[in-house]
C-alpha cells in the first residue's frame, strides 16, 4: 500500500471556499451514530456549507427536521453502491465529498464519480485512493476512524460521544404509543441482528426484575418474539413494544428512562446518544469497534468466547469465514456482573 494521502503527523487546514459537501453513510442505526462525531466535525470546520448525507430512506426520515449537523438527506436505493450515482448528483459538483462508508473497494469508486473537487475517505489495499485518504484497518474504534478521515480536511472535535436532540414530534410519537413512562423505568434491549450478539431474553429478565424497576422492553417488529420472551420470562409485569415505534419514538422512550441494559446494537447508542445511561452485552472484538468509548455512564460486560459454541469455529481474523451455526456467543457473561454495572449506574443517577 502507498503512503496515505496526508503525511504522517501533518495536520491539513480547512479547505477554502467550501460550499457544499457530500458525506456517505449508508448504513444502518449504529453505524450512522458512531459516525456522527465526525459530521459534527465537518459542521464545525465548515459552518457556511451545505452538508448532504448520502444515506437510506430511513435517515431521510429520522433527520429530516431534527437539529443536527446534517442539512439535507439524499436516500440512495437499498443497496446504494450498485449502480454510480445519478446524474442529477454529479451534476450538484460537490466541494467536497467524504466517504464515511468503510474501507472503500466499492464505496470510493462511488464518491469518484460524484466529481467532487476534493475527495476524502478510506482505503483497502485493493481500493482506488482518494484525494485525501487513511488505511483501512480492522480493530479500530469506529467513531475515532472516522474522526480521523474528517481530519483529513481539517475538521476536529472535541466530543467523542455522538448526541442526538429529541424533538416535540418524538416525544408524541412515544406517548401515542406507551402513554405515560412509569417514573424510574428501565429499558430493556434483548435483540440484535447478528444472533451471536443476543445474550439470552431469560438473563435480560432476570436482571430486570432483581433491579426492581418499571420495565419497558423494546425491539424491531422481526425482534418481537423477544421481546415477549423477555416478558413471559420476568415475574413482574412489564411494557411491551415491539415494532411499534420509529426512530424518533424510541429515542423519546429511552430518554425518558433512567438506564438501558441491552446488546451491542444499535439502540443501544440511541439510548447514550439521548443521554440515557446504558448497560451492554459485548463480544470482545465488537468492543473494540463499536463499545462505548466513556465508562462513567455505559457499562460494557464482555465476552470472551474465542470460537463458535457448537462447532468450535474460530472468528478472530477479519477475513475469518463465519460458520452456519446462529447461536449465542456471549452466554459466559453472567447475569451477576450485569446486574451489578445497572445498580451501580442506578445509584449514581
Amino acid at each position: 500500500m502507498t503512503e496515505p494521502g496526508v503525511p504522517s503527523g501533518a495536520v491539513p487546514d480547512a479547505l477554502p471556499d467550501v460550499r457544499s459537501i457530500a458525506v456517505l453513510r449508508a448504513n444502518a442505526i449504529g453505524d450512522f451514530l458512531l459516525a456522527l462525531p465526525a459530521l459534527e466535525a465537518l459542521r464545525a470546520a465548515y459552518p457556511a456549507a451545505r452538508i448532504t448525507l448520502l444515506g437510506l430512506a430511513w435517515h431521510r426520515d429520522f433527520l429530516t427536521g431534527r437539529p443536527g449537523p446534517v442539512d439535507e438527506v439524499v436516500a440512495l436505493p437499498p443497496d446504494p453502491l450498485a449502480a454510480p450515482p445519478g446524474e442529477r448528483l454529479r451534476a450538484r459538483r460537490f466541494d467536497l465529498a467524504v466517504q464515511l462508508h468503510g474501507g472503500g473497494r466499492e464505496s470510493n469508486p462511488f464518491v469518484r464519480k460524484l466529481g467532487a473537487r476534493v475527495t476524502a475517505g478510506l482505503c483497502t489495499p485493493d481500493a482506488e485512493r482518494l484525494d485525501r485518504w487513511l488505511p483501512y484497518l480492522p480493530y479500530h474504534h469506529e467513531t475515532l476512524r472516522y474522526l480521523e478521515v474528517a481530519a483529513l480536511v481539517g475538521a476536529r472535535t472535541a466530543g467523542l460521544e455522538p448526541r442526538v436532540r429529541v424533538t416535540a414530534a418524538d416525544r408524541a410519537e412515544a406517548y401515542r404509543v406507551v402513554g405515560e413512562v412509569p417514573r424510574g423505568a428501565v429499558a430493556v434491549h434483548p435483540g440484535a441482528s447478528d444472533p451471536r450478539r443476543r445474550w439470552p431474553p431469560e438473563r435480560f429478565a432476570a436482571v430486570a426484575d432483581a433491579l426492581g424497576r418499571p420495565v419497558v422492553v423494546t425491539g424491531s417488529e422481526a425482534e418481537r418474539e423477544l421481546v415477549l420472551r423477555t416478558c413471559e420470562a420476568m415475574r413482574a409485569p412489564a411494557i411491551p413494544v415491539a415494532g411499534t415505534l420509529g426512530l424518533g419514538g424510541l429515542a423519546a422512550l429511552y430518554q425518558r428512562c433512567d438506564l438501558l441494559v441491552g446488546n451491542d446494537t444499535g439502540p443501544r447508542h440511541l439510548a447514550a446518544a439521548v443521554g440515557t445511561p446504558t448497560v451492554s452485552v459485548y463480544w470482545m472484538v465488537n468492543l473494540i469497534n463499536h463499545g462505548p468509548i466513556s465508562r462513567a455512564r455505559h457499562r460494557p460486560l464482555v465476552s470472551w468466547t474465542p470460537a463458535c459454541p457448537v462447532c468450535g469455529a474460530g472468528s478472530l481474523e477479519p477475513a475469518a469465514e463465519r460458520c452456519p451455526h446462529d447461536v449465542p456467543w456471549v452466554t459466559d457473561v453472567p447475569v451477576e456482573s450485569v446486574l451489578e454495572q445497572a445498580v451501580q449506574l442506578l445509584e449514581a443517577s
